[in-house]
């Protein structure tokens, strides 16, 4: 005779989060000889509203000012450039290497509101921070209230 188990959905997410782990743990074994991954090659950016324009803000330490190229086209923003790698004395061997070096890029989709005629760049102490200027019908702008044939500004 056969025993009837009550279907219990928790119990079946449990067994797919074990299967889930296992694959996991498979495809992961060998990590430590696969190529480090260090985030440079699509750098991490901050985005800042104001009324006037958007700020972003990449850190790229240890990149040159003339090894970055920041490009505007067709409502896409695309900064990118190179590390240059360090060169070792001929007389010593590398023990350990970390740093990333190699070229990066990352692109952002602009809001249609930016003027990038009118973009600026400045590059300090390791962080490039962009300057988006808003069209000037893209910022907000006070409406004066009609009352009783007045007309009344708010200031």
């Amino acid at each position: 005779m056969s025993n009837l188990i009550r279907w219990n959905p928790f119990r079946e997410m449990a067994e797919m989060q074990r299967t889930m782990d296992r694959v996991f743990d498979e495809m992961w074994r060998d990590w430590p000889t696969m190529p480090r991954f260090s985030g440079l090659e699509t750098p991490a950016l901050d985005i800042h509203e104001t009324d006037a324009a958007y700020t972003v803000a990449l850190p790229l330490p240890g990149v040159k000012p003339d090894d970055i190229q920041v490009r505007v086209q067709n409502g896409v923003l695309t900064v990118s450039g190179e590390i240059q790698e360090p060169k070792a004395d001929e007389n010593s061997k590398v023990v350990v290497r970390e740093r990333y070096y190699g070229k990066f890029s990352r692109s952002v989709t602009l809001p249609q509101s930016v003027d990038s005629d009118k973009a600026e760049a400045a590059y300090e102490n390791g962080v490039l921070t962009l300057t988006l200027p808003k069209l000037p019908e893209a910022q907000p702008r006070q409406i004066p209230i009609r009352t009783s044939g007045l007309l009344q500004s708010k200031n």
